[in-house]
């Protein structure tokens, strides 16, 4: 639990589960007077609840910090999330998804066009998927589902911000699972690292730049 003490001149980082770690080593990486409070990761399941938990988390830490900021993109919850930062003032991280923050809006529409099937590894659902994926859905149990699951998808690529050997056999572990051949595009943390120091000029009045 974060703690209750007030935390003047730092910016309150709201942010999804699945980027705190990174986030919080991109502030650490730069000196950033950025604390990261995350939600669950599991939400991305329930996008229609991502902005409601990010404003009570807000509502939260009120008083304890001059600034926030949301660690979130749009992630599937169509205008909701800027709803919300219109009417709390704070700004939140560019693109669409999470993707964008990792492999820049252009390369992601690319790869989408390429091939329709794709599904999406990051270095968090790579390292997460027996929890995030098998056994949410239900897979452990009832390992048949899995064509119903993932029969339409074509490959996994794995947008690999830290592409460890013990990533990258786990990354191959999960698209054996899924039935699907893996591709690895390498991405580092830039633009993750660029995103975040958007949030930082407290006197742009812009909205996130869309990644690039």
């Amino acid at each position: 639990m974060p703690s209750p003490a007030a935390r003047p001149g730092r910016i309150a980082l709201v942010a999804c589960g699945a980027i705190a770690r990174p986030a919080a080593q991109a502030a650490a990486r730069h000196g950033w007077p950025i604390d990261v409070h995350p939600l669950p990761p599991l939400l991305h399941n329930h996008p229609e609840r991502i902005a409601g938990e990010a404003e009570h988390l807000l509502d939260e830490l009120a008083g304890r910090y001059d600034r926030f900021a949301i660690g979130y993109a749009d992630c599937g919850t169509y205008g909701a999330i800027d709803e919300l930062c219109e009417r709390r003032g704070v700004r939140r991280l560019a693109g669409l998804h999470c993707y964008d923050l990792l492999a820049g809006a252009p390369q992601m529409e690319a790869t989408f066009e390429a091939e329709p099937g794709t599904y999406v590894f990051t270095d968090f659902l790579v390292e997460s998927f027996e929890r995030t994926v098998v056994r949410e859905l239900g897979l452990d149990r009832y390992p048949e589902l899995r064509d119903d699951y993932f029969g339409h998808y074509t490959r996994v690529v794995w947008l690999a911000q830290e592409p460890t050997p013990a990533r990258r056999e786990a990354a191959q572990r999960a698209a054996d699972r899924m039935g699907l051949p893996l591709q690895v595009v390498v991405t580092g943390t830039s633009r993750l690292d660029e995103a975040m120091a958007d949030l930082l000029d407290p006197d742009d009045p812009r909205p996130p730049a869309a990644a690039s």
